[in-house]
């Protein structure tokens, strides 16, 4: 039987590197013994490609038999199985998928748990991302004029202690000479965007990175990692750089003008699958904050269609009802 699942997701991915992608669908914050999934809403949009931002599962441990367990109810929930054996599916970890609330680079057991990752998403012995530290990946899909660029970034691994918060309401203060990321991926994100010729890049973050008036876990706690990866965007002034996180437990767009680039930057954050928060009338601030924040449970939707003479892209927060959760945004 793992055999056979081994061809199929092989296959698979084979199949999805040489086409045209449409269709991406992500999410985040996933209770694998949470009774009331989306799979098979999810599966029903009909995506190419599902990308996880972390919290796979509630790991939350030192125990890698407890980690592994925990990922194997997740693995064999029938409606993930679905999704499995119809998309390619890849990913980046979050705190509780990493294995601390939170956590960062001084989580001990950070070379085990990315195993137990690696082992749910079938990740292949062969593939570049078991060749480092951490879990950071990246994948292009479609030929020509056509190609998507899916870097996939780990912000739980090198990341540097966060500061606790000394303002009201605000969880944590900005460490003003930490950094998120590393050197050693700093230098491998680099290399991905420097010669890059895809159409579009998508740039998986598991903490939000345009909004930053909120007290939680995110880019701006670390604002020299914040500004470093700007003046990345800016200096290789990529193709359409788009950003997707989740963690939050709500889901919104982001828009941010930012000098240097010649179009708008996005972050569309959604989270989470199976839990949000338990008032649903709040809304959070957000000064660059597009359309609704939605606070019931959600995944996001990329749309792409290819026919013009430049891509247009259509952003759509989606949960079990039939229609968006908010009406569809097409990126300028």
């Amino acid at each position: 039987m793992k055999y056979r699942l081994a061809i199929s997701l092989s296959l698979i991915s084979v199949a999805v590197s040489a086409q045209s992608i449409t269709r991406i669908a992500f999410g985040s914050c996933s209770i694998q013994d949470s009774t009331s999934q989306m799979w098979t809403e999810i599966v029903q949009q009909k995506p190419q490609i599902w990308i996880w931002l972390g919290d796979m599962i509630y790991g939350d441990t030192h125990d890698m038999a407890v980690m592994r367990a925990k990922y194997d109810k997740q693995k064999n929930h029938p409606g993930y199985q679905q999704l499995i054996h119809s998309c390619k599916v890849i990913g980046t970890w979050d705190d509780h998928d990493y294995g601390q609330n939170d956590g960062g680079k001084y989580y001990s057991k950070k070379k085990e748990s990315k195993e137990e990752m690696m082992r749910f998403l079938d990740v292949p012995a062969d593939d570049p991302v078991r060749k480092h530290s951490g879990v950071y990946s990246a994948y292009t899909y479609g030929n020509g004029r056509q190609k998507v660029k899916v870097i996939l970034l780990d912000t739980r691994a090198f990341r540097d202690t966060t500061m606790t918060g000394t303002v009201k309401g605000m969880k944590y203060d900005p460490n003003p000479n930490g950094d998120l990321l590393g050197e050693e991926q700093w230098t491998w994100f680099e290399q991905q965007i420097k010669n890059s010729d895809a159409a579009i890049h998508i740039i998986g973050s598991s903490i939000q990175f345009i909004s930053n008036d909120h007290g939680y876990e995110k880019w701006g706690n670390f604002p020299k990692s914040r500004q470093r990866m700007l003046d990345l965007l800016v200096k290789y002034n990529i193709n359409h750089p788009l950003i997707i996180s989740g963690d939050r437990h709500i889901a919104e767009i982001s828009r941010m003008k930012v000098p240097g680039l010649p179009n708008a930057l996005y972050d569309f954050t959604s989270s989470g699958l199976t839990h949000t928060w338990s008032f649903k009338d709040a809304v959070e601030k957000n000064q660059y904050r597009i359309g609704k924040m939605v606070v019931q449970k959600n995944f996001g939707m990329i749309l792409i269609d290819w026919s013009g003479q430049t891509p247009k892209i259509t952003f759509e927060i989606r949960g079990k009802s039939p229609e968006p959760w908010d009406k569809p945004f097409v990126v300028e």
